[in-house]
């Protein structure tokens, strides 16, 4: 086992790597992505002794894996049963104007999003969303943006809305029904305040149209009925019992076990599962851990007066300033320290999800949920350009993140 003084050095030098990784999203010459960098970051706290194996397993939030592998399979089973193509289906029926459709395409990504895993939303839609555009002439640009950034905004409201809202959800013990009413009115106002933007940035397209494709003409979605309203009733069910301030991670747990009693071939939910994301967060988790006890413990974080005297405005400017950088998710976990000396811890909590999450808006490369956007849509044939995203995505971030601090300052 190193001295204290060496043990400091080698794991602040782990760390560092390990979130340069991160925020290169690859290592030179190799095909790691993230979810391998965390792990190697993990396994070399272990070898260099920053933590004991037992240390290491501790540090896991369990209560946040099996919460977020629970809502997956949630999605997955809607997904499987048709919700996603029938929904999507009804709006191009009733709805295919080109503004009525960009506020339905918001308004339905946005709503999901606050239940449901904004990623695994994200996953569903897109290719949904580009098959509307084409089948009703539409540019798909805009509504590309409007699914990405509203996925974003609307997972501000609950703690099952986004893998940074579920850790902080865990880590700060504020129940479901709390978060909600405090935040879902930032998630409804960014909302209406997301339609606004985009439909200003795009006006002139939005009026425009394509050539139609052949054989994308409107058809019926294949929906498995009995499936979809299994799969509705336990969502609902969910849900509720969420509201109902039972165990989340229990609760997501026994929805999934619930869906899972039926003839649907496993290889087709297993496909759906972002096993990536649980290797990243197990990874995180470890790494962490051990940079908090080594390292942040030796800082004084209970003498940095300007964090406790104005936690709002402090946490939210710092937050979205690392996730920026670090991705939500490694940055959500380093402010754990931080927070437990700050005497409003829960309204540091809730800053720290409201901006973590809304400073996904800010770049292509802010979120997950982005880059899933951008790459279904390129594997279509669309290019969504890092540049043309940065005309909706800064008004909107600064302007989301200013309204979001406002309201937690107020009420």
């Amino acid at each position: 086992m190193p001295t204290t003084d060496a043990a400091a050095s080698i794991t602040a030098a782990i760390f560092a790597l390990t979130y340069l990784g991160l925020a290169l999203g690859r290592v030179p010459g190799l095909r790691m992505d993230r979810a391998g960098i965390a792990l190697a970051g993990a396994a070399a706290m272990l070898c260099a002794g920053s933590l004991t194996f037992r240390q290491a397993v501790q540090s896991i939030d369990y209560e946040t894996i099996v919460l977020l592998f629970g809502m997956m399979v949630v999605v997955a089973y809607l997904q499987l049963s048709g919700f996603f193509a029938l929904a999507t289906q009804q709006i191009a029926t009733h709805f295919g104007g080109p503004k009525t459709l960009l506020a339905m395409t918001i308004g339905l990504s946005g709503v999901l999003s606050a239940f449901l895993v904004n990623d695994v939303v994200c996953v569903s839609m897109t290719p949904l969303v580009l098959g509307l555009c084409r089948r009703l002439k539409r540019p798909p640009v805009p509504y590309l943006i409007g699914l990405a950034t509203a996925s974003n905004v609307g997972s501000v409201a609950t703690i099952t809305g986004n893998p940074q809202n579920i850790i902080i959800g865990s880590l700060s013990g504020i129940s479901y029904l709390r978060f909600c009413t405090r935040l879902a009115p930032i998630a409804a106002a960014g909302l209406i305040l997301n339609f606004v933007i985009v439909a200003l940035v795009y006006r002139k397209q939005l009026g425009q149209t394509i050539a139609a494709v052949p054989s994308e003409r409107l058809r019926r979605p294949r929906v498995h009925r009995p499936l979809l309203v299994k799969s509705v009733v336990v969502t609902l069910g969910t849900v509720a019992l969420f509201f109902a301030g039972q165990p989340i991670a229990l609760v997501a747990l026994a929805a999934a076990a619930l869906l899972m009693f039926d003839r649907t071939r496993r290889d087709k939910i297993y496909r759906t599962i972002d096993w990536p994301l649980l290797i990243m967060f197990s990874g995180l988790f470890v790494v962490v851990h051990a940079f908090e006890l080594h390292v942040v413990r030796a800082w004084g974080l209970e003498r940095w007066d300007a964090v406790r005297q104005s936690p709002v405005v402090m946490v939210s400017a710092l937050s979205v300033a690392l996730s920026n950088l670090v991705s939500n998710v490694p940055a959500v976990l380093l402010f754990k320290p931080l927070i437990e000396v700050i005497p409003q811890q829960e309204q540091a909590w809730l800053a720290l999800a409201m901006s973590s999450t809304l400073a996904g808006n800010l770049t292509l490369l802010g979120s997950v949920a982005n880059l899933i956007v951008v790459e279904s849509a390129r594997r279509s044939g669309t290019e969504l350009g890092f540049f043309e995203y940065l005309k909706v995505g800064v008004p909107l971030t600064i302007l989301s993140t200013i309204l979001g601090i406002s309201w937690l300052l107020l009420t």
